[in-house]
C-alpha cells in the first residue's frame, strides 16, 4: 500500500471516529451535571457506578467510528445506502437521549426514545452486515450496552416519578 493511500485510509478512519465523538460531545454537553443527578436517583442494585459510563462510552464510540469507516471504505456513500444513513440517525438519537433524560428529565420520553435507538442500532448492524461483517460485529457491544441502558432507563424512570 502506498504512503498516499495509507494516509487517506488513516485520515478517513480518524474522520469517522471524529463524527462519532461529535455525537458524544453533543450528548456530553447535556451530561455535564449528570453524575450528581444520577447519584440523586433511586437506582436498582444492578446499576453501574457513575464513573463507569465515561470509559464504556469512549470504547463504544471508537468501535462505532471504526465500524462506519469499514462500511464507507468498502462501499462508499452510494454503495452503503441505507447503512451509513442509519448510522447517522442512531448517532443523533444517541445524543438526544442524554438531553431527554438528564437535562429535560423526561423519563417516559427518554425510555421510548432509547427503545427506538436500540431498534435503529439493530437495523444498522443488519445493514452493515451486508457490506462488512466485521463492521456489524463491532456494533454488537454497543447494541448490548444500549439494551442494558434501556432496562436501566426504565428502572430509573419508574423508580423516580418525582424526578423523571
Amino acid at each position: 500500500m502506498s504512503q498516499g493511500i495509507l494516509f487517506r485510509q488513516i485520515t478517513s478512519l480518524a474522520l469517522w471516529i471524529l463524527v462519532s465523538f461529535i455525537a458524544a460531545a453533543l450528548g456530553g454537553l447535556a451530561s455535564a451535571n449528570a453524575g450528581g443527578f444520577y447519584l440523586e436517583l433511586t437506582r436498582p442494585a444492578w446499576a453501574p457506578p457513575a464513573w463507569l459510563f465515561g470509559p464504556v462510552w469512549t470504547v463504544l464510540y471508537l468501535l462505532m467510528g471504526t465500524a462506519a469507516w469499514l462500511v464507507w471504505r468498502k462501499a462508499g456513500w452510494r454503495g452503503s445506502d441505507p447503512a451509513l444513513k442509519l448510522f447517522m440517525v442512531q448517532l443523533a438519537l444517541n445524543a438526544l437521549w442524554t438531553w431527554l433524560f438528564f437535562v429535560w428529565r423526561m423519563g417516559a420520553l427518554a425510555f421510548g426514545e432509547i427503545v427506538v435507538l436500540w431498534l435503529i442500532i439493530l437495523r444498522t448492524i443488519l445493514e452493515f452486515g451486508k457490506v462488512s461483517s466485521a463492521a456489524a460485529w463491532l456494533l454488537v457491544p454497543y447494541l448490548l450496552w444500549v439494551g442494558f441502558a434501556t432496562a436501566l432507563t426504565y428502572s430509573l424512570w419508574r423508580g423516580n416519578p418525582l424526578l423523571l
